[in-house]
């Protein structure tokens, strides 16, 4: 089993849209499983403080290193401990293939300004980005992490050729896709026609040509992908 403990101040943001479709109803099944905290509780004082103004100055508050240390020690099996930076390892396929095969996972989820550095370098907590932008904390990114584990796993998706196929997983982007009705007009009037070789029904042929798409694609769209592809 998947076995997945979040760290938060805003529990209520779990499970989300992972309660619904594939990812609930494998919560459901017992394929994966879910422990939300709130790092509140591990407050000793009436306020709840949980952060504070950061050690020579500057703007917003920091998650304090006392109480994150006791809400991860309070956490049964924490596994891997991973904390959604932007200054992170950047979250790709690979990674969540890795990710993905853990049986148990800790993410913790920062707010405000971050969290004390000591703590990462106390537990050795391995930073991990969705991209290279900023968000207003780290439940959305934890989110997005979990969500593309989760239809890895053994017995989510109903077709495992639907994941073998899918953009990354040969290290290019994935080939257009079409459906019917076979011929669609647009609003100029336009026909816009499935690919013939679609419809010839020679699976050799189709193969060949969606890989040509990929490629095409890749090289267009993602230079950096085409580059690794063509090393590889």
């Amino acid at each position: 089993m998947f076995n997945v403990n979040i760290l938060t101040l805003f529990t209520d943001m779990f499970p989300s849209f992972l309660g619904s479709s594939l990812s609930g109803k494998a919560l459901a099944k017992g394929i994966w499983s879910l422990n939300v905290t709130d790092i509140r509780e591990y407050t000793a004082d009436v306020h709840k403080k949980v952060d504070d103004t950061p050690c020579g100055g500057g703007a917003g508050m920091v998650l304090k290193p006392d109480i994150l240390d006791q809400a991860i020690a309070g956490t049964k099996k924490p596994g891997r401990l991973i904390y959604m930076s932007p200054r992170g390892r950047l979250l790709d396929q690979s990674l969540v293939k890795e990710l993905s095969k853990e049986e148990n996972i800790t993410i913790l989820c920062g707010r405000y300004e971050g969290i004390d550095q000591r703590i990462i370098d106390a537990y050795n907590i391995e930073e991990i980005s969705v991209g290279d932008y900023i968000l207003s904390g780290g439940e959305p990114a934890a989110l997005t992490l979990l969500d593309s584990c989760i239809r890895l796993l053994d017995g989510v998706m109903g077709n495992n050729e639907t994941v073998s196929e899918e953009s990354f997983e040969n290290g290019l982007l994935e080939y257009p896709l079409y459906t019917k009705p076979i011929s669609w007009q647009d609003r100029n009037g336009e026909a816009r026609k499935v690919p013939e070789i679609l419809l010839s029904g020679h699976h050799k042929n189709i193969k060949a040509w969606r890989l040509e798409q990929s490629e095409k694609i890749t090289k267009e769209k993602r230079p950096d992908l085409w580059k690794k592809y063509k090393k590889n």
